[in-house]
């Protein structure tokens, strides 16, 4: 396999997020390194979190797992169990269905960045989030769409 070059990798910055859901991670940069590689089966991404960026809204998936390594700066991890400070070389693993909302923040002034390796199940996965009225429904595509906790749109 060949060596992926980070600088000409697919690269977004913000979220898919609807409003007013999408403000805390909208300078959150995303680097698709699976992508770049042409995998299909489970995604790799580079994510960075400027200073008081968010990586997402807390969620939990039903059929996807997603493991997290810290490369750099020290986030705060954030799910059913309150808070705790991570750092460089620390791992977290989130698996499909345990229900346990998860998040990090950067609420440090340098940038935070970690990888996310997790599975691709668009045909079955739901996302959950506990605090917001938002939801991830299944639909077998890689475009997933947000609705409200009750199927209705935005």
């Amino acid at each position: 396999m060949p060596k992926i070059n980070l600088s000409t990798a697919p690269l977004k910055t913000g979220t898919g997020y609807p409003a007013p859901y999408d403000k805390p991670c909208l300078t959150r940069h995303t680097t698709y390194i699976g992508d770049a590689g042409g995998l299909t089966q489970f995604g790799a991404n580079m994510i960075t979190l400027p200073p008081g960026v968010w990586a997402s809204q807390r969620h939990w998936h039903s059929h996807e797992d997603e493991l997290v390594y810290i490369v750099s700066g020290t986030p705060t991890f954030i799910d059913d169990d309150g808070e705790q400070l991570l750092a460089p070389g620390d791992f977290t693993a989130h698996p499909a269905g345990d229900g346990n909302g998860h998040h990090m923040i950067n609420k440090t002034d340098k940038d935070v960045v970690f990888l996310v390796i997790g599975t691709r199940n668009p045909a079955e996965d739901n996302c959950y989030y506990p605090e917001v009225d938002l939801r991830v429904s299944p639909n077998g595509t890689s475009t997933r769409n947000f609705t409200k906790k009750d199927g209705s749109a935005f």
